[in-house]
């Protein structure tokens, strides 16, 4: 439900999982276990009570996240161009008018948080929502109005490859989270994924 307790609009969710994986030694990420399952099921499970629309961009093992999405896309180039690749698939597909989108990594998202920024969407058209941690940009988690796409389609000819530049260029709304909020940790090394295991083992 939205603030003013009417139903908020149906959105398309995008998994981000087209990465290289350069700091898990080019293990494909999305597909690590954690918590006893690989981390796209966790985000799986938190974003599919939302849409009937959960898109998953991946460049390899296509199978295995098909298990989890709607649709698999993946990048029109073979070199890893980065997320912004991955994002403009994934808007060219979605079938709502909104497009959620979350990196593979992120298991400690919660339903509240992202509650809340379909809450705080901006009903001006073209306005994509951004979240800032303190005082750094998340980029990566960000709701995006399918009217986006040819913007977005325009700066990736030009160029760009930088999702915070081309949303900030267009008036993004800001979603502000406290600084060192856990729920937007990625966990994008062996390390901080063995630690944020033992940290939820201690806390069980």
């Amino acid at each position: 439900m939205s603030l003013s307790g009417t139903p908020l609009p149906p959105c398309s969710v995008l998994l981000l999982a087209g990465g290289r994986g350069q700091r898990m030694g080019g293990r494909d990420k999305g597909l690590l276990e954690w918590g006893g399952k690989p981390l796209i099921a966790h985000l799986h499970a938190l974003t599919r009570p939302l849409t009937d629309d959960l898109i998953i961009s991946c460049n390899r093992n296509t199978e295995r996240y098909a298990l989890y999405a709607d649709r698999v896309v993946y990048d029109d180039s073979p070199d890893f161009p980065g997320p912004l690749a991955g994002i403009r698939a994934g808007l060219a597909v979605a079938r709502h008018a909104w497009l959620l989108v979350l990196p593979c990594d992120a298991p400690l998202l919660d339903a509240a948080l992202l509650n809340s920024m379909r809450q705080n969407a901006s009903p001006h058209p073209g306005q994509p929502l951004l979240l800032r941690q303190g005082q750094q940009w998340e980029p990566l988690f960000c709701l995006l109005p399918r009217s986006l796409k040819p913007a977005l389609e325009q700066a990736w000819q030009d160029g760009e490859r930088s999702p915070r530049r081309i949303f900030l260029r267009h008036s993004a709304t800001v979603l502000q989270c406290p600084s060192g909020d856990p729920r937007l940790a990625n966990l994008n090394t062996p390390q901080l994924l063995a630690d944020a295991e033992n940290n939820v083992d201690h806390h069980k």
